[in-house]
């Protein structure tokens, strides 16, 4: 897809409302008045990113675990849209891009009714909860400190299979929605290091475990970018981009939150730079 005429961010965004599912921002996208294209930014996904801890907490619900410094919000301030929504939500599925989604604190609507036709831009970060991926490598820490391992369990392979449909039916229907919109489709960032040793002292995981729960999320990433090159849409890899910065990495260089946090993010979602990072990536999609 042909880059989109963007002026670089000149004016900052300012917060108007709070709606039902999302976070509406508006800003003058060309202040100097020389016809840039209005950007309509519409961001949905999961916690990875919505960025629970990574920054200030904002946005409705309040148990969508939205951070003032998601890699959706740093892309609308860097694209000075026009209008932005950030429907994302923490522990969202496939499902609930057209369902709604109960948290501890208040209902999300279904994130797809943040896009319309009037929508230009529209990214999607979703897949990892259908999966269980974060909440498999969370057991299996526990079974590692009680001398076990998930074995088997730890593979998703058969799970996979079951993800193509939901991820394909979501880019058609965000194309449907709004047919003039770039779509990208966001992967996943980049969590273990290919070789687990790196791993030794960081976390309690048996080796075999992390191989397979890195050969999980290297699959699912894998799927992503087939049906959003399936369906019109376009993959953003986030895994190289974050590759040298994943949860085995010394604090000062990691990016990705270990089992116990010291930013404040989540564990193992993305840290404020890990969040920059991935802002990156889409910036770099949009404009080439």
């Amino acid at each position: 897809m042909r880059p989109r005429a963007i002026l670089p961010a000149v004016a900052a965004l300012a917060l108007v409302s709070a709606c039902a599912g999302g976070d509406p921002i508006r800003a003058d996208n060309d202040p100097d008045g020389q016809g840039a294209e209005p950007v309509r930014y519409v961001a949905l996904g999961d916690s990875y990113t919505s960025a629970p801890g990574a920054g200030r907490a904002v946005g409705t619900p309040p148990g969508c675990a939205r951070s003032d410094n998601n890699y959706p919000r740093l892309v609308a301030t860097e694209l000075a849209a026009e209008d932005f929504t950030d429907a994302s939500c923490g522990g969202a599925t496939t499902e609930h891009l057209t369902a709604p989604q109960e948290t501890a604190e208040g209902t999300n609507p279904p994130q797809l009714t943040a896009v319309t036709s009037r929508t230009t831009l529209v990214t999607v970060g979703i897949g990892g909860n259908d999966l269980g991926l974060v909440e498999l490598a969370t057991q299996c820490a526990e079974l590692a400190g009680e001398g076990g391992s998930c074995g088997e369990g730890a593979e998703v392979g058969d799970r996979i299979g079951d993800l193509v449909s939901p991820v394909a039916s979501v880019v058609e229907q965000i194309s449907a929605e709004a047919p003039a919109a770039q779509v990208l489709v966001v992967g996943y960032p980049t969590i273990l290091p290919a070789d687990p040793a790196r791993c030794a002292g960081a976390l309690p995981h048996d080796p075999a475990d992390l191989v397979a729960l890195r050969e999980g999320l290297d699959l699912l990433n894998r799927v992503l970018e087939e049906q959003a090159n399936a369906h019109g849409a376009r993959f953003v890899d986030t895994a190289g981009p974050t590759r040298g910065h994943h949860v085995c990495t010394p604090e000062g260089e990691r990016w990705v939150e270990g089992l116990d946090s010291t930013t404040g993010a989540a564990p193992l979602h993305p840290t404020a730079r890990g969040q920059r990072a991935m802002a990156d990536a889409v910036l770099n999609a949009v404009r080439n």
